[in-house]
């Protein structure tokens, strides 16, 4: 949307809307009564005069923090070039502009204005000092963009060393983040694990897809993938029909637990759910199976925080404009930066004189609502930071449907049914 024109002060800053309707009234009244030459001259040293009696329109600067690490692991050149589906393929302050961006109309109705700053630790040793330096600058909010270990490390230092903060975690699903490791400061616009896990199977519930075949990855990532798989099937009514490993190594003696038609020659299945959090073996999977069965989970249909060929509720424009200013796809981790972006300013519109601290019972206790462009109004959980958002069951081209499905209940809110509900929350850090 365009802003309205306004005329420049002579401090160099900008007029409301309403002085500057003053201004062009006044300019008008100039102009009657004298000749043409003389009104255009007369008129626009008028006009000047006006607006130099108008007062300055005070901006209040609010800051909002990136931080990432400069050699994470999942920013590597090679993961960014092959661009595996659900991860990662570019920092999060690219996204973290943009909101802004998207925001100053509503930012500069209530005299505010948004600056985003890049913090990159070159190590985790670095967070301790790069924290001081944002104390000075007096900034609170903070989007971040971390490895697990670097993120807890910040959760526990960054209220104490910023004199109180809200942190909000876009790129990790970790489930522990939500349970035995939650804090009250800390906010996901990203989503868990078990939502991701969830809407998959309420997904094949609904198509009646009740057979699976899963393949099981070596990695911690891996088995933590297949343990929320276990939780959502049992939930949604999803057999497991046979589990087998599977292993990229270049071991001879290991060749067959990567042979595809091998892992699916049991014909007892409706879908192949691959756990492979690095993304490797599950690129290779679909149309590779012993027999014609769908993939599902790392690779083929999966559920994600954001699709770029989301076609409904202002996405087009969405994926549009971050294309054009990073010249890539949005990605799930961008949507979440660019939401954390937009959950401060909601926080901040809602009342600019909140402390961060109501700023997060506001967010936290379900009072302010954020619009992520995925249909509903989008809102924290007060029991553990989560964001409640819809999701998108996609493939690599575009997105089949959304999660929660249709006909899927719940007694108070339906986006509930992703993820941990409230009586079965580990977290105890509660507002």
């Amino acid at each position: 949307m365009n802003q309205p024109h306004r005329l420049p002060t002579a401090l160099g800053r900008f007029t409301p809307q309403g002085a500057t309707l003053v201004a062009r009234r006044r300019r008008f009244h100039c102009v009657l009564g004298f000749g043409l030459w003389r009104a255009v001259g007369l008129g626009v040293f008028g006009a000047v005069l006006s607006c130099l009696a108008l007062p300055a329109f005070a901006v209040t600067k609010v800051t909002v923090a990136v931080i990432s690490l400069a050699d994470d692991a999942r920013y590597g050149a090679r993961r960014e070039e092959r661009a595996y589906p659900g991860h990662p393929t570019g920092r999060a302050f690219d996204a973290a502009q943009l909101g802004a961006a998207d925001s100053s109309f509503e930012l500069d109705a209530d005299g505010m204005e948004m600056v985003v700053r890049d913090v990159v630790l070159p190590n985790a040793a670095a967070l301790p000092k790069a924290l001081a330096e944002l104390k000075a600058a007096k900034v609170q909010h903070l989007v971040a963009d971390l490895p697990l270990a670097v993120m807890r490390q910040l959760v526990q230092t960054a209220p104490a060393a910023l004199g109180g903060a809200m942190v909000f975690n876009a790129g990790l699903d970790d489930d522990s983040l939500r349970a035995a490791d939650c804090a009250t400061v800390l906010l996901h616009t990203y989503p868990s694990r078990q939502m991701l896990s969830d809407a998959l199977a309420q997904y094949l519930a609904a198509r009646n897809w009740r057979k699976a075949l899963v393949l099981q990855g070596p990695l911690p990532g891996d088995a933590l993938q297949g343990q929320a798989w276990a939780r959502s099937a049992k939930r949604y009514g999803i057999k497991t029909t046979q589990e087998r490993p599977f292993k990229l190594s270049g071991d001879p003696r290991e060749r067959d637990l990567a042979n595809t038609r091998l892992l699916t020659g049991d014909r007892d299945h409706d879908v192949v759910a691959v756990m492979d959090s690095d993304g490797e073996f599950a690129r290779g999977m679909p149309y590779a199976t012993q027999w014609p069965r769908p993939v599902v989970g790392a690779n083929g249909l999966m559920a994600l925080a954001w699709h770029p060929q989301w076609e409904r509720n202002g996405g087009p424009q969405l994926s549009r404009r971050f294309a054009k200013t990073t010249n890539r796809p949005m990605t799930g981790q961008d949507w979440a930066a660019w939401t954390a972006v937009r959950s401060v300013v909601a926080a901040l519109v809602d009342n600019p004189k909140a402390s961060v601290a109501d700023q997060l019972k506001g967010l936290r206790g379900g009072q302010v609502f954020v619009d992520g462009f995925k249909g509903p109004r989008l809102s924290f959980r007060s029991w553990d930071g989560q964001l409640r958002q819809p999701l998108f069951m996609s493939h690599i081209d575009g997105v089949v449907g959304t999660a929660p499905l249709d006909g899927v209940l719940h007694p108070t809110e339906v986006l509930d049914t992703l993820g941990v509900d409230e009586k079965e929350s580990a977290c105890k850090a509660r507002l």
